[in-house]
Order: C-alpha cells, then structure tokens, then sequence
C-alpha cells in the first residue's frame, strides 16, 4: 500500500495531464506480456511484428521496461506538461534527466544490467539520446497511427472527470479512479507493489495522468517534487473494436449517415475521428452533427483545441428503444 498525502491544501492542487511517454512505457509493458492486457492484443498482434523487425524490443527501451509489476525508473516518465501532450517536448525533458537521477534509479532495477542499460549507467548522456531516438522510432512504428484515436479516448477521459469533479467534488472523483485507489482522511491509498511515493510536499500537487496502455492496473511514481498516478481512461474497452452499427429501425428515421453517427459517439469523438470511423467525409459528419444538436440529440464542447461531440440523454433512449 502506498500513501500519498493529500491534505485540503493538496487536493487544490491536484490536476490532470496526458503524457506521449506514459504511453509508450506503458504499450512497451502491455508487449512484453500480453497475456495481461487481453484488450490491447488485436494492437499488439498487429505491432510486435513491425517493432520485432526494428530490434526495438530487444534495445535499450525493451530493457529498460519490464514486465508487471518489476519497477519502471522514474526519469522515463517525467511529469507532463498539460493536457496538449508534445512527445518532442517529453523528450526534451527526458534528454535532460541529471546522470545522478538516471543512475539512482537504475541502482533500484533488481537483477544484472543487461548490456545496453549497462552502457546508459556508464554514461548518461550518451544513453539517453539513444533512448529518445528508440522511443521515437517506438511512436512512428507502434503509436502515430492510432493516436488520433487514444488521443479521443483521453481527452473524453479529462471531461468526464471534470464534470464528475463539478457534480461530486474531490472525494468523488478520487474515489472512482480506479479500484485500487482511495482517498481516506488526508491521504491517497494506492494498492500497488513496486512504487515508492512519498507525500505530496507543501507547494506541489498530484499529476493524475489517464492512459490507455496503463490498463487494467495503476502505476504510482514519484518523479522529482511532483507525484503522480496513471490510471486507465474510461472507454478503453472499446478503443480497437469497429464502432457498433445503427439499428435499422432508427436509420429508417433519421437517415442511416446521421444513425451511424449517434451509434459511434459511444464516447466524445472529434469530427476528425466521426469521419474515420463510420467512412464519412469530414464535411458529411460536419452537416450531420449540426442537424443532430439542432434536434437535441447531441452536444458539442471543447477541450483544448478540438470540439468533442456526444450524445444526449434523448439520443440514448432512442437507440435503447430502437435497439
């Protein structure tokens, strides 16, 4: 069990943030054992081979993560910035990791260094540039195709918390994150093995960080002042599953492009991601969606720099009814 202090003040200053990194050491752990992340295997089945052939497996990344619940050092998941996450950015940060951090936290890996995280220990600075190049190479073979959608799952992740922390306030939103966690007195319990979060220290906060790959665990860490729980985002249960098809009896109604609509917003979805999974242009979802709220049956609001469209209550009784 981990204990992070959250008094009044630390509750003010929890926040939310999405991070490239968390992803990747995460996705990295969801191959090295699938079997434990039976939701992601039509990703992984599809992946492995790609990054197999480029030896990224087998390197320095596939090292330096290993498979639950073995510690995953610090410096590879820094804090991230906000809720616009920038792996460019996330790198920077990493390159930057002080050699006496990087080699404290590999003195934590039990067991012999293999060779490469023996050559990162050795130097650093060296170590870590060829790190940033794995992980960007990791990103293009495994990630950039799919980010759209992991991105549309995140980001209706962050608005469903923000309205549950409007409805129910800090205790309720903290108490749902995730089975393992809860908020007790002045304190986050965490039941996790292999994490060493101190208390949240006058001044700093707790990053909560959804992710996709994270799942179905949590992961608890404590890089530099700042701690922080990655937990996985809602909807990830359906993140590599074709959107499901609009009963007919309701495109008979509405006309079938403006059905499939409403049965693919499952979760807020971008215009962007609409079009990619029903097949329609992006102009056609644009027209459809404007009728949709028009007549109640979605609303739209942004996060960050996208516009996220879902479905009202009205909407989900006509597809229970029609169903």
């Amino acid at each position: 069990m981990v204990a992070i202090g959250l008094s009044a003040g630390g509750v003010a200053r929890v926040r939310f943030a999405l991070s490239c990194l968390w992803e990747v050491m995460a996705g990295v752990r969801v191959l090295r054992d699938p079997g434990r992340h039976a939701i992601h295997l039509p990703w992984a089945n599809r992946v492995r081979p790609r990054l197999a052939e480029a030896g990224l497996l087998d390197g320095l990344l596939g090292q330096l993560v290993p498979p639950a619940p073995g510690y995953l050092p610090d410096f590879l998941t820094p804090p991230p910035a906000g809720l616009t996450p920038d792996l460019d950015q996330e790198l920077a940060v990493l390159r930057a990791t002080p050699p006496e951090t990087v080699r404290a936290q590999l003195d934590l890996c039990p067991g012999p260094r293999p060779a490469a995280v023996a050559a990162l220990y050795a130097d650093p600075d060296a170590g870590l540039r060829r790190l940033a190049e794995e992980i960007g190479t990791y990103w293009r073979l495994a990630v950039a195709r799919d980010w759209p959608r992991i991105r549309a799952v995140l980001d209706a992740e962050v608005f469903h918390r923000a309205r549950r922390l409007a409805e129910d306030g800090a205790a309720g939103l903290l108490n749902d994150l995730h089975e393992r966690v809860r908020w007790e007195g002045d304190a986050l319990l965490i039941s996790q093995r292999h994490c060493d979060a101190p208390d949240v220290p006058d001044g700093s906060g707790l990053v909560l960080v959804p992710s996709v790959f994270v799942w179905p665990s949590v992961l608890s860490i404590a890089a530099g002042d700042v701690p922080q729980l990655a937990y996985p985002a809602r909807g990830v249960g359906g993140l590599w599953e074709c959107p499901a098809e609009a009963p007919d009896a309701l495109g008979a109604v509405l006309g079938r492009g403006r059905a499939r609509l409403l049965a693919a917003l499952d979760a807020p979805r971008s215009t962007t991601e609409l079009a990619r999974r029903t097949g329609l242009s992006a102009a056609g979802v644009s027209q459809h969606l404007t009728a949709l709220r028009a007549a109640g049956l979605v609303v739209t609001h942004r996060q960050g720099r996208s516009l996220l469209s879902s479905r009202t209550a009205v909407a989900e009784a006509l597809l229970g009814a029609s169903a």
